[in-house]
């Protein structure tokens, strides 16, 4: 059971780190004088139709964070085998933490099953290695984060749009710029989702009329198996599968940078193990 949370908690993150984040936008300009280039972000985001007050004090705070450069500059994870993947990931604590979980969060997980068909082992699986259920959530300010991430040249594309919906997210009471804190790349709570994921795929499973995934672990896990559902989950697929594969296999065929459909690693000789 937790080796098959923990390979596909590997395959949905890789998954979800190589989708697009959030909706498209023209191309900006990034870098150079931060001022100025706030200056123009000031000015879309009133043509998108925030009110100028609300965009200034969205904006009070704004500077940007080196550490987010460098945390950016320095990710590795993906680039690793799962088998020293998941050695880097997986702990007793883990186990025993997702094993209480469970049982605290038992009529959630239901509902996220019976709603999205996401099983509880993976959304467990999920949270852990997110977050650690919870107990590490980040501690970069997310709008400054948002804000050097967009600002920086090298995908400003992807993360510009995220402001926006913080923006968004601000007006609703659901983030506090000053305040509101979580992952180096702008993710927000348990499940670390992003401004735009949160209006998309976010929801108010405590019923409390906000969707708070920093505090509220219905509210996270069933955010996630929305999420989840919106990037591909069907329900009774099977998530992985273990095969055989021929003595004469080319390994060089093989590997994080090739994937390919079931029929055509069949021609190869890697078939289902029976």
């Amino acid at each position: 059971m937790h080796r098959f949370a923990a390979l596909l908690t590997s395959a949905a993150l890789a998954l979800a780190a190589s989708l697009p984040t959030g909706v498209a936008s023209a191309k900006a300009p990034c870098g150079g004088n931060f001022s100025n280039w706030l200056t123009g972000l000031k000015k879309e985001a009133v043509a998108k139709g925030h009110a100028p007050a609300t965009v200034d004090r969205f904006l009070a705070s704004a500077q940007v964070d080196p550490k987010v450069i460098k945390a950016d500059r320095a990710q590795g994870v993906f680039t690793l085998p799962f088998i020293d993947f998941s050695r880097r990931l997986i702990s007793q604590g883990r186990i025993d933490n997702g094993k209480r979980n469970a049982k605290k969060f038992d009529a959630v997980f239901d509902r996220v099953e019976k709603q999205f068909g996401v099983s509880r082992g993976v959304l467990l699986a999920f949270w852990a290695f997110e977050t650690d259920y919870g107990a590490v959530q980040g501690n970069f300010n997310t709008v400054n984060a948002l804000l050097t991430l967009s600002h920086d040249c090298r995908r400003p594309d992807l993360f510009r749009p995220q402001l926006f919906a913080a923006i968004e997210l601000f007006e609703h009471g659901d983030l506090d710029p000053q305040r509101t804190t979580g992952a180096w790349a702008g993710e927000i709570g348990m499940v670390q989702m992003l401004p735009h994921d949160i209006i998309t795929n976010g929801i108010d499973g405590d019923g409390d009329g906000h969707v708070t995934l920093k505090t509220s672990a219905p509210d996270a896990l069933m955010s996630a198996g929305n999420m989840l559902r919106s990037l591909g989950w069907r329900a009774g697929e099977p998530w992985l599968q273990e095969v055989s594969v021929p003595s004469n296999l080319d390994w060089s065929q093989t590997g994080l940078n090739h994937t390919r459909k079931a029929s055509e690693w069949a021609r190869l000789g890697v078939k289902p193990r029976q």
